[in-house]
Parts: C-alpha cells; structure tokens; sequence
C-alpha cells in the first residue's frame, strides 16, 4: 500500500508547528508516533496535503515533577515513561498501563500525546488519564490553555482541542502517599486493543475507602469515568457485598460498539469483571 503525495514539515519549536498547523489549515496533519495515521495513509482513507512531524521538537518531550505535579511532554515515548524512576515511583499506575500497550517496537515509537489525540476509546491512556486526574495542556495561536482529561473526550475520536491547537504536555498530580493502584485489562494476544479494560486509583482509611477513582477502556464511545460506582464505594469497607454492586454500577454505565471482540453484552460483562479485579488488586497495594 502506497499513500498519497504530501508535503512534509518537521518544525523545531512549538510556535513553529503552530504557524503551521494554521497556515496550511485542515489538509494538514499532525504526526506524533504515527501508529494510527500512517496505516490510514497508506490504505488512503486519509490524504492529507502536509504532514507536521512533531518528533524534532525538544520542548514536546521530557518527565518533570513541578510542585506536587509530575509533567509530561506529549511527544514521551511509551518506552521512556517505562524507563523512568520518576514514573514508576510517583505513577505505578501509568507504568503499569504503559507496559500493557502494544509490543516493544511500538511502545520505543509510540507517543502517550499521539494516544491521547487520538481520542480511541480502545486505547489505553484516555482510561488512565481519568483515573489520575490527569489536565492536558492545549497550545495555539492564542497561547496554552489547560483542560481537565475528564471531559477532554467527547466522542468516537473527537476531543476538545482545536483543529489548531496542538497538546503539548500531560500534567498529574501525584497521589497521596499509600494508594494503591491497578491497570487490568483483557486482551485476545499481546499487542491487541482491550477487549476491556479497567485503571482503579484507591486510598483507604482502616478498612473502609476513603476515596476511589475507576475509569474503562473501551467500553463506549469514549472512555468512561465510573462515577456512580466511585460514589457508591467511599465510606464503605472493600467486601463481597460492595463489590458486587460496584460492578453493577460499572456495568451499568457501559454502552461498547460490536466488534470482532465481543458483542456489547459480553464487553460490558469483562468491563465489570476487570473493574473488580483491578479494586481487588489496588485495595492489595493500598496502606491506609
């Protein structure tokens, strides 16, 4: 499969991928990891004028902690969230996520910023990003502005940034020392998109939950933020009982496509039996 003719451009600063993201308008693309345009391209379901290759911009990548903030530039590999002490230290969570994406060849290519633009409910970071309370930091002509992940995903591929805005870096505030932390996914071999997945944050206080935040991968279209299931859990102790209506409330909240995967009753099923795995999980790494 061979693509279309395109123009390409590899800006060497943020400013200068924004000039041109907005001189050569909605022919343009950008490329992050390119794991998902560039099969579109060559199977020519998108032909775009100009590629922008963000991969030489050094601001675009890097792992910092600011405050009580761990900050991300959206062109860090999945490789280099891997390698990092910071993450796996402050962010077992994201690691564990990380790990689970893909193969090796696509995790030293693959962009946790291209993941997220991308806005696929099947990928693995959107999940994680509600689960951490992650804020995505948007930059275009008008300068940065801030916008919480939960509500950044409004539909299948569609997000809140701007046809010409660029995300620039991932902003997480660390949890409180003690939570524990799981990323559980079902997949039919490695390398595969989540049948369905669940990331669970959870501190406890005693025996009871003192706060939990549980967000699904694939599991409608757009990753889900488990509110009513979260609600339903604080204040409670971790038992049979609770759990079982957690999961209802997770399942209740599912709405998957049909896919080669499973049909919507079986997803919603795995979607709720990962959630219980991964509260189970947490609620073993959590120190109240």
């Amino acid at each position: 499969m061979i693509p279309a003719g395109f123009d390409y451009h590899a800006p060497r600063s943020v400013a200068d991928a924004v000039q041109l993201l907005g001189s050569l308008g909605p022919d343009a693309k950008l490329l992050a990891g390119g794991h998902s345009l560039l099969p579109m391209m060559k199977l020519r379901f998108a032909t775009p004028g100009a590629l922008i290759d963000l991969g030489r911009i050094p601001d675009l990548k890097g792992i910092r902690q600011a405050g009580d903030e761990i900050r991300i530039g959206a062109m860090t590999t999945e490789h280099e969230l891997l390698d990092s002490s910071l993450i796996a230290d402050k962010l077992p969570l994201l690691a564990e996520g990380a790990a689970q994406i893909a193969d090796p060849q696509v995790r030293y290519r693959g962009t946790i910023g291209g993941d997220i633009c991308h806005g696929d409910p099947a990928n693995d970071h959107p999940a994680l990003m509600l689960a951490l309370d992650a804020s995505f930091v948007l930059t275009g002509p008008k300068g940065e502005r801030v916008v919480k992940a939960d509500g950044y995903f409004v539909g299948l591929y569609e997000t809140r940034a701007a046809p010409d805005e660029i995300l620039t870096q991932i902003r997480i505030p660390v949890p409180a020392a003690g939570t524990g932390w799981s990323y559980t996914k079902l997949k039919r071999k490695t390398g595969d998109f989540a049948t369905a997945a669940a990331a669970v944050l959870l501190q406890m206080k005693g025996s009871t939950v003192a706060r939990v935040s549980i967000a699904l991968t694939n599991a409608g279209p757009t990753p889900l933020k488990c509110n009513q299931a979260e609600g339903y859990l604080a204040g409670k102790p971790l038992d049979d009982a609770s759990l079982a209506e957690a999961v209802r409330l997770v399942t209740a909240a599912c709405s998957p496509g049909v896919c080669l995967r499973g049909d919507a009753d079986y997803k919603t099923a795995m979607a709720g039996e990962m959630a219980r795995r991964a509260l189970l999980s947490a609620r073993s790494r959590a120190k109240a």
